[in-house]
């Protein structure tokens, strides 16, 4: 027997082998715990079954007319205007064929007491001037403010009328819009007491191929001062 190999003392207990590794934990949601196993299941479900509903809710409104729509049309209107509003139909897109340019102008009060009426200002082309040359334009930009005058446009009559409650979230939509562009550019000595807005309306030209003749006049459509 080798000098250096001894048998172990009479009555010894032989040396433990060594723990086996811990199992790697599992990734994702499979990893939890059984209770936040729980709450995750739970929250993507809630986002499941939100998602599915405004889904539906968003083809009831652009679909065509049909029972369940008409049954649900106040739960449908509520939730989609003015925020959700699309302004197609399913099946029958209709295409704009003229520019519309939304203007405001103010009556400010100045520190001293005067009253003043600014210039009108095109709201519209500042929107267009934020997304040109720009690869990713925000949807803000781009749509707020047309939506916001299509939705009072189609809730009203000729004579700026109301049509019922859409109209007048309308119009509290599309004043809540235009005094937001026009609180960061007033100086802070003059406060805003009334304001107002007007669409300048241009018809798309023809093109030059086409023997087509457009009316290239613009013709303007001005809503009557509203107290801020």
């Amino acid at each position: 027997m080798d000098s250096n190999e001894r048998e172990p003392a009479e009555g010894a207990l032989p040396a433990a082998a060594p723990a086996p590794p811990a199992p790697p934990r599992a990734a994702g949601i499979a990893g939890l715990s059984t209770p936040y196993r729980v709450l995750a299941a739970l929250a993507l479900g809630a986002v499941g079954v939100g998602a599915c509903l405004h889904l539906g809710l968003v083809f009831l409104h652009v679909a065509p007319a049909n029972t369940v729509g008409k049954q649900n049309a106040r739960l449908v209107d509520g939730w989609i205007y003015p925020e959700f509003e699309q302004n197609w139909k399913l099946f029958a897109p209709n295409p704009l064929q003229q520019n519309i340019a939304v203007e405001v102008r103010a009556q400010v009060r100045t520190a001293g007491g005067e009253l003043l009426t600014r210039d009108w200002r095109d709201l519209s082309a500042e929107d267009g001037a934020a997304i040109r040359h720009t690869l990713l334009p925000s949807h803000t930009e781009q749509n707020e403010l047309r939506r916001a005058w299509d939705f009072f446009t189609g809730s009203h009559d000729e004579d700026n009328k109301p049509d019922g409650e859409r109209g007048e979230l309308a119009e509290q939509y599309l004043k809540r819009i235009a005094v937001g562009r026009l609180t960061g550019a007033t100086p802070g000595e003059e406060r805003i007491v009334r304001i107002q807005l007007r669409s300048a309306t241009r018809s798309v030209a023809a093109p030059s191929w086409s023997g087509e003749k457009t009316d290239a006049q613009t013709y303007y459509r001005e809503l009557p001062w509203w107290n801020v």
